[in-house]
């Protein structure tokens, strides 16, 4: 690896200087690393949502429009609030991607039921206690098609993590 890169999640900004010293929760150890990684996430979560169709795809993009109108930074603040869990959860594979010298994207590509089924444990932890009978509601309504979407989100979640991770 290069002991410079101009990208603002760099290991070298993180002073390592190989590939696996960085976990991904140190990555997004710094304000500006967060925000940014927060932001391509929400980009990430609106591109699934555009992407749905069919009856399916309506609903979730109504309960989307529902969530959003919550408040105008709900969906930044969710996704600040579940983004440690969801790195705890998702080292395992960041770092089998590193063991094996391997994308993110090969390795969650090839796990995408585990993955959804550790996000997703997450935010049903999250649902429950939840203080907005509108955000608990919508949420329950489309659990039970969630896991697929989750798995069909894979490899854009990959690809923010080979943004963000190196």
């Amino acid at each position: 690896m290069k002991l410079y890169d101009a990208r603002p999640f760099s290991f070298c900004a993180l002073g390592a200087t190989k590939r696996g010293m960085a976990t991904l929760q140190e990555l997004v150890s710094g304000p500006d690393q967060r925000t940014a990684i927060i932001r391509d996430a929400l980009t990430v979560l609106d591109a699934e949502v555009a992407d749905k169709g069919g009856l399916g795809g309506l609903a979730i993009k109504a309960a989307f429009k529902v969530v959003k109108g919550v408040s105008p930074d709900f969906l930044y603040s969710v996704i600040d609030a579940l983004m440690d869990d969801f790195l705890k959860v998702l080292e395992p594979f960041h770092q089998e991607a590193l063991a094996t010298n391997t994308s993110h994207k090969a390795v969650l590509s090839k796990n995408p039921g585990n993955v959804a089924d550790a996000l997703l444990a997450i935010t049903d932890a999250r649902a429950k206690r939840a203080k907005n009978a509108v955000v608990a509601k919508t949420y329950d309504k489309l659990r039970g098609s969630a896991k697929g979407h989750v798995e069909a989100a894979v490899p854009r979640l990959a690809e923010l993590i080979e943004r963000h991770a190196g």
